[in-house]
């Protein structure tokens, strides 16, 4: 094998085939199973997404209050879980957490060693269930506060908004949170869909490659940036607070999360063009054009002076902060989002699997004797 063929990163090698998502950057779109996914997130709900996802065409209406029904039917929790997760601290990293309660669920599926098509659809929908109540209810769990109850007369995205707030949402947060869901559901090959590839391509289970890719999420170049987002935002009381701020940190040649991305590069993210317009329309609600006006600030800075446009993280991360989401479960409910994408993948990976065993360019040194 030649060492020609090291790429750092793996940047721009393909490492799979797939009929799930592709990230069309010349047309500027992303392409979930045929679908652009702005035009999904503008015109369905997330439980039509994760529908296309897990079984590859938008469901009728029919087939939409089926899924609802084996979502609703999936509510229950193990008490177990909760015990466990009260006795964590409770300064735990909600991702850790998270994780935790993945890796646990596992413990409770008698088919967990079946990877028919067939029995992944039926854990991706007990996943998608159970996941919002572990993002909620996590955290409440490890500070000894009752958990929320999922209320089963609310939306999907309506149910896991009232667990994060204890609060129901009125008509506009629901659906704009619900959108947050839909751009966050695929995203192609990330680092945390590869990582459940990964550990899916040696035929482990499907909770053993979710929690890999929390582990993979979590880290603060990955899934971590929204929460980064935020704490500038509030660390800046004004928009000329936020670009002496952000300037300041350019100087020091401090990275500046929420900006650039590995694919997209030079060309804006059509996510976040979307997340932008929410969050206007949210401020405007909310009577929060201040947070607005600062983000626009922000995004103007770091176009001038690096020619980079906002990701995702950067919009969606004041979104949730008008949504009175906490900001340590940002990243989490990015999670929750991506369980429709990632479950797919590890589907596709199951039903048409090779082991990924890639190889290295050795550097270390040769000819040495005890």
């Amino acid at each position: 094998m030649s060492d020609t063929s090291y790429v750092p990163g793996l940047e721009n090698v393909i490492a799979s085939e797939t009929a799930i998502s592709y990230l069309d950057v010349e047309r500027e779109e992303i392409v979930l199973r045929g679908y652009e996914l702005i035009e999904l997130a503008q015109q369905v709900a997330y439980v039509d997404v994760a529908e296309l996802l897990l079984n590859g065409s938008l469901p009728d209406a029919g087939r939409r209050q089926e899924l609802e029904r084996k979502l609703v039917n999936e509510y229950d929790m193990p008490q177990a879980l909760y015990d466990m997760l009260s006795a964590m601290p409770e300064e735990a990293n909600r991702m850790d957490l998270l994780r935790t309660g993945i890796s646990a669920l596992a413990a409770f599926d008698k088919e967990l060693e079946d990877h028919s098509t067939d029995a992944n659809r039926r854990k991706a929908i007990s996943l998608l269930a159970k996941i919002p109540q572990l993002v909620a209810n996590g955290m409440r769990a490890a500070s000894g506060q009752p958990v929320r109850v999922p209320r089963k007369d609310l939306s999907y995205a309506g149910n896991f908004l009232y667990m994060l707030t204890g609060t129901k949402p009125n008509a506009l947060e629901e659906r704009i949170f619900d959108q947050s869901l839909i751009v966050y559901s695929e995203h192609e090959m990330p680092n945390s869909t590869f990582t459940a590839r990964v550990i899916a391509s040696t035929m482990s289970d499907m909770y053993g490659a979710l929690a890999g890719a929390v582990a993979s999420l979590k880290g603060y170049l990955h899934g971590g940036a929204n929460e980064a987002v935020m704490y500038m935002l509030l660390e800046a009381g004004t928009p000329d607070e936020l670009e002496s701020l952000m300037l300041s940190k350019l100087a020091r040649k401090e990275r500046i999360m929420g900006f650039g991305h590995r694919v997209y590069m030079r060309k804006p993210d059509p996510r976040a063009v979307l997340m932008k317009a929410s969050l206007e329309k949210l401020a405007q609600a909310r009577g929060r054009r201040d947070l607005y006006d600062k983000c626009i600030a922000g995004e103007a800075v770091m176009l001038k002076e690096k020619g980079l446009y906002p990701n995702l993280d950067y919009y969606a991360a004041p979104v949730y902060d008008l949504l009175r989401i906490p900001i340590p479960l940002f990243t989490p409910v990015f999670l929750a989002a991506r369980t429709a994408g990632i479950c797919a993948h590890v589907m596709e990976q199951h039903d048409h699997n090779r082991l990924f065993r890639p190889r290295v360019r050795y550097m270390g040194p040769r000819g040495l004797h005890p």
